[in-house]
């Protein structure tokens, strides 16, 4: 059999690192140390491995999610074997943390090793009319892969102020502390807006890493109430 489909680029990595990129669209990773993943980005996998729900861990996560829409659903990867990790296309990158952090939006979050600490954490806003802005904090020693749709761009924030579209964020430096702004103004506000209601402000030693493509906003959930 032939075909270009064969071809030495698109046949399986033997890459022997933990995290390796199969393709810029596709994360390889191999198990032994269990690794954390959203629910729904595996593609694949080859070896004997157990997928199990993550949950919040501690009562103050379960809190967050219960009251944020940053609610990062988590899946363990366990066993032996290698993983294949994707979404929707997007491309794939790889961050080394080395005891330092990251700030990601929970939906360019692809994996990350089990044993980095995580969070959900509240960005400073601008009042009641920004409905709350939340991001996952993963922290220590090891890697993160992120998924970003297109080609994205990473921005210095030290030099001089940094304004980005809240739903094109994809991360930034966790030692950088955003705050919520709005650029709209009564007059603006009566014509209909300007589409470009809320951003993100950073300002400091760090970087903050944006998308060409803006996320459209979930719709809060309405919680239910179940019996025992």
């Amino acid at each position: 059999m032939k075909s270009l489909l064969f071809d030495q680029t698109n046949l399986e990595s033997e890459a022997p690192q933990r995290f390796s990129l199969q393709n810029p669209q596709m994360l390889r990773a191999v198990l032994g140390p269990d690794l954390l993943a959203v629910k729904g980005a595996m593609v694949a996998y080859q070896g004997d491995i157990r997928f199990d729900h993550e949950g919040a861990g501690s009562v103050g996560k379960i809190f967050k999610r219960m009251v944020t829409n940053e609610d990062v659903p988590l899946m363990r990867a366990s066993g032996e074997g290698e993983v294949f990790f994707a979404s929707e296309a997007g491309y794939v990158f790889l961050i080394d943390l080395t005891g330092d952090g990251l700030s990601v939006n929970g939906t360019n979050l692809l994996a990350f090793d089990a044993a980095l600490e995580w969070d959900i954490n509240r960005v400073k806003g601008a009042g009641m009319l920004t409905s709350g802005f939340f991001n996952t904090t993963i922290t220590g020693n090891g890697s993160v892969a992120l998924c970003a749709v297109g080609r994205p761009v990473v921005l210095d924030c030290s030099a001089q102020p940094t304004y980005v579209d809240t739903q094109a964020t994809v991360a930034w430096s966790s030692n950088l502390e955003p705050k919520i702004v709005s650029s709209l103004n009564l007059r603006s506000m009566l014509w209909g807006g300007s589409g470009e209601a809320f951003q993100y402000a950073f300002h400091g030693p760090g970087f903050v890493v944006v998308q060409p493509y803006e996320w459209k906003p979930q719709p809060a959930e309405p919680t239910t109430r179940q019996s025992n």
